[in-house]
């Protein structure tokens, strides 16, 4: 295992120990920055998708809102 050694202010650190106050420290690290990662690649998969979204678009013809109508109404019951 891996050790890190980073500095936080003392009010978080203050905060930190108020809330996980009793746990095992690293254990909560852990999990905390198991997160931050997870969601890091979330917002990067977000992004990709869009990028992958209005790629496409670029390469659609325009649509009128005639057609748009019909199409609607083709797919009503």
């Amino acid at each position: 295992m891996a050790g890190v050694n980073f500095s936080v202010p003392d009010d978080v650190k203050q905060a930190f120990n108020e809330a996980f106050g009793g746990q095992n420290k690293s254990a909560v690290l852990t999990r905390l920055m198991r997160e931050a990662v997870e969601e890091r690649r979330r917002v990067q998969r977000r992004a990709a998708a869009v990028h992958a979204l209005l790629k496409l678009r670029r390469r659609q013809r325009p649509v009128t809102g005639g057609e748009v109508r019909k199409a609607r109404a083709i797919g009503r019951p």
